[in-house]
């Protein structure tokens, strides 16, 4: 197949490459042009993706894949078009459209009979058969079902393990119609390769789940799932600071037996998806108090552990605060809706002075964030905000001055900090 990428970046790139790999010839497709230099030159854009490096070689170098920023010439020459561009939500979880609509546009002025146009970004339940398929008809001249099939078909991958996980999880496909939906399943199935699972109730592989609608809720519903699912275990940790119990053995204790899933709390869910999905799911059913109020509950623990500290160190007034990780999850070089942000602020409201240090970010990178980097100034108490693998080694002796530390993913060793007052969310 000849198949279009539109968006060459985190996820949309290694999906480029892994059609690619697959045998297929691959455009991709992209507004900016840096990016489409690089990929033309066979070198990775973005650092962190497991296997990238090797695989974009490959395939460049084999002749398989290409980039450009003419979208609608790539689309034209394609038998499939995969969308991967941007959807940007505002903290209630609004959508913002306009790189998708400009996106749509262009992909509708060079789509042909024929053609399968999938949809992978999260978006509301209904938007692929409301919003994307009119436009692509206005666009094009074409029937949507009738000349052209459409689908969405949400990915379900981290970055930094995108392959791996392309792999181990089962492709989720919903068409606008039945055609559509077979012409999706036979498209995935051509492009990707998967683990044996015993674990799930049906082979492992492309799961056609009957409409678009369906493949949309699945995607906001598994997402939702664990920020519901990390609220609940915030809510148990906040009780069990407040009677002294530590709640990880409790937590052990039920997931011992095979209907319990408690997932771990901590200071703060960020990334791109657990804290913007259930927003998204809110907006089409804003009567989901349950949803609602994990979202709220998770949304206020960088506060919490601000709270945490101040209850164990005193007034912070005028206190010099080292906030250890910027990145919202460890390992990873991304700051979105990161929990830093929230601590910084509840530490300012507080009178301290905040400061923020992170393995994987520059002095320079912090400050253009809008943070203070640590630089040697002092500090007295100190708040783990990312779980780097870096902080497993850290000790009082890299923080001397340090008499309180809140470890808001409980990371460090205990052993590590004689003499230093540690607090962990949940006892």
């Amino acid at each position: 197949m000849n198949i279009c990428v539109v968006a060459l970046g985190k996820i949309g790139l290694p999906l480029a490459v892994q059609f690619a790999a697959k045998g297929h010839k691959v455009i991709g497709a992209d507004v900016n042009e840096k990016v489409v230099d690089l990929v033309n030159a066979a070198t990775e854009p973005f650092p962190g993706e497991h296997d990238l490096d090797v695989k974009l070689k490959e395939t460049v170098g084999a002749g398989l894949l290409s980039a450009t920023t003419d979208t609608t010439a790539a689309v034209a020459a394609s038998d499939a078009v995969v969308v991967v561009v941007p959807l940007f939500v505002d903290a209630e979880g609004t959508p913002d459209f306009g790189w998708m609509d400009a996106a749509t546009k262009a992909i509708a002025a060079g789509l042909k009979p024929g053609t399968l146009v999938s949809y992978e970004t999260t978006l509301p339940v209904g938007t692929t058969r409301t919003r994307w398929a009119p436009m692509l008809a206005e666009g094009s001249g074409l029937t949507p079902g009738e000349d052209f099939h459409l689908v969405f078909s949400p990915e379900r991958v981290l970055t930094g393990r995108v392959f791996a996980d392309l792999r181990r999880y089962p492709k989720l496909v919903g068409g606008i119609d039945e055609a559509s939906s077979a012409a999706g399943v036979a498209f995935y199935e051509a492009v990707l390769d998967f683990d044996e699972r015993e674990d799930l109730p049906r082979p492992n592989g492309v799961w056609d789940l009957g409409t678009a609608e369906a493949s949309e809720l699945a995607k906001l519903a598994e997402t939702t799932y664990r920020d519901v699912n990390i609220g609940l275990a915030n809510q148990f940790a906040r009780f069990a600071d407040q009677n002294g119990i530590d709640v990880k053995k409790v937590i052990e204790a039920c997931n011992s037996q095979p209907y319990s899933h408690i997932h771990q709390p901590g200071i703060a869910v960020g990334g791109h998806c657990i804290p913007i999905y259930p927003r998204m799911y809110l907006w089409n059913d804003p009567e989901a108090t349950v949803v609602r109020s994990a979202r709220e509950a998770n949304a206020a623990m960088p506060a919490y552990a601000v709270d945490l500290l101040a209850a164990a160190y005193g007034d912070l007034d005028g206190v010099g605060v080292v906030v250890l990780g910027a990145a919202y999850r460890g390992g990873v070089k991304e700051t979105a809706f990161s929990g830093v942000f929230g601590v910084v602020e509840a530490l300012k409201a507080r009178g301290a002075v905040p400061f923020v240090s992170d393995p994987m970010y520059t002095p320079e990178e912090l400050t253009a964030l809008g943070l203070v980097p640590h630089e040697g100034q002092a500090v007295t108490a100190a708040v783990l905000q990312a779980d780097h693998a870096e902080y497993r080694e850290l000790s009082a002796a890299d923080l001397p001055d340090v008499r309180v530390l809140v470890d808001g993913r409980r990371t460090t060793n205990p052993a590590n900090w004689a003499g230093v007052r540690r607090v962990v969310i949940g006892g």
